[in-house]
This record gives C-alpha cells, structure tokens and sequence, in this order.
C-alpha cells in the first residue's frame, strides 16, 4: 500500500557543514529533539522540529521525496531545499 501520508521532525541548518556536524551528533547516540531544540532555525525547533502530519504537495519537492522514499524511524540527510540544510526524522507513515 502506498504512503498517503507522513508525520516528520527535522533541524533546519544553514550550511552543509553544520548539517553534517548535527548528523554526526545524531549517529554518536545525542537525542534529536534535543538538538532542534538547540540549532534548528525552523518555528518547529520549539516542538523538537515536530512537523506533525502531511500528504504529497504539502512539503518542497527535496525535503517530500525524503520523507515519502524513507521509512518510520529512519533519520535521513542533509537535504538541501530553498530554505537551508533539513535532517529529518521520518516518526510515522499511514
């Protein structure tokens, strides 16, 4: 059955190197919220990068195709959209 829709987190950086350093946080064991909270430029930073829920259409073409290729759980990036450098966290499908 195809994805209909997907709830994501994401940090929100502004060059590839923080990105990079954040992913390297993130694969050492430090908690993602933790780190929204702490370097994301996104509003979302408050709620630990939570997006909530979305369909295809809702999201830029870039940071959509992650999140609906990626399955729950998974934490994918960088991904490069108009607004900066996304790690996202993918927490649910339906």
């Amino acid at each position: 059955m195809a994805v209909k829709s997907v709830t994501a987190s994401h940090i929100l950086v502004g060059s590839m190197k923080d990105a990079e350093s954040i992913m390297s946080r993130i694969s050492k064991g430090e908690n993602f919220e933790d780190l929204a909270k702490r370097f994301s430029k996104c509003p979302s930073k408050s709620k630990g990068g939570n997006l909530g829920w979305f369909k295809k259409g809702d999201m830029v073409p870039e940071f959509e195709k992650a999140c609906f290729e990626g399955k729950t759980g998974d934490i994918v990036g960088p991904v490069k959209t108009e607004f900066g450098y996304h790690i996202i966290k993918i927490n649910g499908q339906k």
